[in-house]
């Protein structure tokens, strides 16, 4: 190749590089200063690459003036935990059985080494990540829950659905300019502090009863978001997005009310029924956006936040259409 041509092609790549910036410059003034909640899961979690680029959408997106709070589960690393130690698994209605062994091993992997190699990645570019769990400062509160199968309730042992937040901790980590990391475990609450704490101050209250459950890192993501008053919550999954008629690919929905998604929900393949009826609870509690995107594309997250055609699927509120 010529110099000159190598030159003109250079120049063209610079001019795509700044007409992207240019484009990216009304998403980022509308939404700096703002906080948005993503859940890391999926390939974007057990894939180098992947794990590599989105260590750098979160930096970026501290730079520009975002908050970004990372929730994050991590099944794929604790089966292979579990696998090494031994330990079989359980399945009833899809859903994993969690024994008190199986806990700690849950424990382990997503406090100790998922929440821990996300930390070191994110700052590897600068001193920015600070890892919690969602033991920590009473920042999650569970109850047990079980699931239905064949009409007949069903144990899955010590498993739990978030039933409050407290994001004081939170706050606190973005007020020093940091990036919390969060884990999804939350320590088990009695059921009479459910009752009691309804109309009660975050964290005040409530009494635990010595254990921790594994929670849902969707759902958690979707109760961290709407506590802290978030702009977005995006879930990063391995599908493009919602797809009006799965498997037809065609079928993607690039947006969508929170009343066609509650329409649609009863519906859905069961893997995306979590990640869905996630996304409603943060519209229904008032987050701005939420977003369901491909998190197998390095640099998903930001197309989707930064570009006006965006790739996945996003959730509005009702008013927003009507209005």
């Amino acid at each position: 190749m010529s110099t000159q041509t190598r030159e003109t092609t250079s120049m063209a790549d610079a001019q795509a590089k700044a007409s992207t910036l240019i484009e990216a410059l009304p998403w980022i003034q509308r939404f700096a200063g703002t906080t948005m909640v993503i859940k890391y899961g999926g390939n974007a979690m057990v894939n180098d690459e992947l794990r590599r680029a989105f260590a750098e959408d979160i930096v970026f997106l501290h730079h520009v003036g975002i908050h970004p709070v990372v929730v994050h589960g991590g099944g794929p690393q604790i089966n292979s935990m579990l696998g090494r130690l031994g330990i079989e698994s359980e399945f009833k209605g899809g859903l994993r059985v969690t024994t008190p062994e199986a806990m700690d091993v849950v424990r382990m992997v997503l406090t100790g080494q998922v929440g821990r190699e996300l930390v070191g990645l994110i700052n590897s570019h600068g001193p920015y990540a600070v890892g919690m769990s969602g033991e920590d400062g009473g920042l999650l509160r569970a109850v047990r829950t079980g699931t239905i199968v064949d009409g007949k309730p069903v144990d899955l042992g010590l498993v739990g659905e978030v039933v409050g937040v407290d994001p004081a901790g939170i706050v606190d980590i973005l007020d020093a300019g940091r990036i919390p990391v969060i884990s999804t475990v939350a320590p088990e609450i009695t059921e009479d502090s459910v009752t009691a704490t309804s109309g009660a101050p975050a964290g005040h209250g409530f009494q635990t009863t010595g254990q921790v459950l594994n929670v849902n890192a969707d759902t958690a993501a979707a109760a961290v978001a709407s506590a802290l008053g978030a702009s977005k919550l995006v879930i990063l999954t391995d599908v493009e997005g919602l797809y009006a008629n799965w498997p037809d690919k065609s079928s993607l929905i690039s947006s969508l009310t929170a009343s066609e998604l509650r329409e649609m929900l009863p519906r859905l393949e069961s893997g995306m029924i979590p990640k869905m009826a996630a996304c409603l609870k943060a519209i229904d509690e008032g987050v701005e956006r939420a977003h369901i995107v491909d998190g197998r594309l390095p640099h998903s997250m930001l197309l989707e936040t930064f570009t006006t055609a965006g790739i996945g699927t996003q959730v509005v509120p009702d008013e927003e259409v009507d209005a």
